[in-house]
């Protein structure tokens, strides 16, 4: 388990995390969200013990970092993937790591074929793709077997196949019992990977909630309804704390009532309902939404030029 007590890391006269307190719980992928400058880097720095908080604590398994024995065995980590010697070999360079910790070249190989790098292990680490650097930190951070790993925009490379296996190496570890805790800024995949998020912006906790609710939050409890009798239905939906809005003939677009509640009210006036769904935000929209005003790099909306319906920043 990972515990964050009310960290603070300043720069001088700028807060780059203030006052952040959550709990990472195993059994489950924890998805760490954010925008550029929200302070995560740094948040992970201070719980591997990379950088040292300006104020409060964060502890792994009950300890900091520093105080395990044996790191490795507790915490994998991989913050930086290409942080590696280009002069060693693939093998070798996980090697030396085991060495520091009395892990056997058995388990090396394990790791290797775990990561699919088996057939270019003797290669040296220069010559790697992205990709391929990317498996050989995510090799590293569970050379130990640890209890936690923590990794910092693991699919970051990875083709089509590496991301389906990174996902389900990370649902893998999860169900497993383990503690993880996983950045991206690729919000496709944390919906399909991540159970549960912690959401910072400019240092601060935004939101520690399930994907679910993160995403319900967002879209505001939205109801789309279609049915050949909208406007008789509308009527019967109005309320001072209800809001019915036309989409399309045919389709209302309700806020204010549960579906539950809605269908109880069609069936009591005989009103044929032909769909009835609760409207989910993605977790893109909903992040977009939440993290708005703590975005804290943001193009200004003359320079963001339409082409083919998409932006694109100049």
């Amino acid at each position: 388990m990972i515990e964050a007590y009310s960290l603070t890391k300043r720069y001088g006269e700028r807060t780059a995390v203030d006052d952040l307190s959550f709990t990472v719980r195993p059994g489950t992928v924890t998805g760490f969200l954010g925008p550029n400058g929200a302070g995560k880097s740094t948040t992970m720095r201070m719980l591997l013990g990379l950088d040292a908080p300006t104020s409060g604590r964060a502890v792994v398994n009950g300890k900091s970092y520093a105080e395990h024995r044996a790191p490795l065995h507790e915490v994998g980590a991989m913050l930086e993937a290409r942080t590696i010697h280009t002069g060693r070999s693939a093998y070798n360079h996980l090697l030396a790591l085991a060495a520091t910790h009395g892990i056997s070249a058995r388990r090396v190989d394990e790791v290797l074929d775990l990561v699919g790098l088996r057939t270019v292990a003797r290669k040296r680490v220069g010559g790697f793709s992205m990709g391929m650097g990317q498996r050989l930190g995510i090799a590293s951070a569970l050379l130990g077997d640890p209890a936690t790993v923590i990794l910092d925009e693991p699919v970051n490379g990875l083709d089509p196949e590496g991301i389906l296996w990174i996902r389900n190496l990370l649902k893998g570890l999860a169900a497993e019992g383990r503690t993880v805790l996983v950045s991206s800024h690729l919000m496709s995949e944390m919906a399909l990977t991540a159970g549960h998020l912690i959401v910072i912006g400019r240092g601060r906790l935004i939101a520690d909630t399930s994907v679910a609710e993160f995403t319900a939050q967002a879209a505001g409890d939205v109801v789309r309804v279609r049915t050949d009798e909208a406007e008789k239905l509308r009527a019967l939906l109005a309320g001072p704390e209800v809001c019915v809005c036309a989409q399309e003939s045919g389709v209302l677009s309700v806020t204010g009532l549960s579906s539950d509640r809605i269908g109880q009210i069609a069936a009591d006036h005989g009103v044929a309902l032909a769909e009835l769904t609760p409207q989910q935000a993605s977790l893109e929209e909903a992040f977009m939404e939440l993290t708005r005003d703590a975005v804290e790099y943001q193009a200004p909306a003359a320079q963001l030029v339409g082409a083919g319906g998409e932006g694109r920043a100049t």
